[in-house]
């Protein structure tokens, strides 16, 4: 019996690996990165992945061994075993030391989302408002300014110029929400009360999926999006067209 469950442990850690291996080439993993944070976000998460799977395979082994060593037959009497302090120490130290290398190695990156005096000048300014269970959009009309009474409202889908630097200033309405594009890499809570910034490049035009990864209440599955990165000549006439659509009466169009 003590092989079956040795080569069933086996068994399963080989499969764990093997699935982890294939599943970039199935597309069961990330969509391609398509803004400049996301390298280093990869970084960081391939090299936590490396971490926990090295954790995972010493796991398993040790494992392996226990059930084959400690399920033999044995004609002296079972030892009863408080602990080893020597040990408990050692393991406690290891996984605190890789806890805080995790804790200051993604420093950098995390702050670089953050920290606006780094954001370099020009881009494209938005807010993004959260609500149950939709998203909606602001931007500058024409005089420049966010937060007048001439700004650029849209539904659903951001809007935004590639190749060059945006800052997103997100708030919520109700509760808390997350704002996550996977292909960008970005993810950030939207906490009621808070104005959060956050800024990127999103290195090439595309249409890129936009949801919600906090549970915010009953229509949560519901509330998705997209965002649309576009070259900056079609950003800025995708503007002047929204703000003319926004003073129309209709009665233009039908001269």
């Amino acid at each position: 019996m003590r092989h079956l469950a040795a080569a069933l442990i086996v068994i399963l850690t080989a499969a764990v690996i093997v699935l982890f291996a294939v599943s970039p080439g199935q597309g069961w993993w990330l969509p391609p990165a398509a803004s400049t944070i996301a390298r280093p976000i990869d970084a960081l998460f391939d090299g936590i992945l490396v971490t926990a799977a090295v954790g995972f395979v010493l796991v398993m082994a040790l494992l392996t061994w226990a059930v084959w060593r400690g399920a033999s037959p044995r004609a002296d009497r079972a030892r009863s075993v408080h602990g080893h302090l020597g040990l408990e120490l050692g393991w406690t130290a290891a996984i605190g030391a890789v806890l805080v290398t995790v804790a200051l190695a993604q420093l950098p990156t995390w702050a670089a989302l953050r920290d606006t005096a780094a954001m370099p000048a020009g881009g494209a300014t938005a807010t993004v408002l959260a609500q149950q269970f939709a998203w909606r959009f602001g931007y500058a009309g024409d005089d420049g300014v966010l937060g007048t009474p001439d700004d650029i409202e849209a539904a659903s889908e951001l809007v935004l110029p590639a190749g060059e630097p945006v800052l997103l200033t997100l708030r919520s309405r109700d509760v808390i929400h997350s704002f996550f594009v996977p292909a960008l890499r970005v993810k950030q809570d939207v906490v009621p009360g808070r104005a959060i910034p956050l800024w990127f490049t999103i290195e090439r035009p595309g249409t890129y999926e936009l949801v919600c990864a906090e549970l915010c209440g009953l229509g949560h599955y519901a509330m998705a999006g997209r965002v649309r990165a576009i070259p900056r000549g079609e950003y800025d006439a995708w503007l002047a067209q929204q703000s003319r659509a926004r003073l129309s009466t209709g009665v233009e169009d039908r001269r």
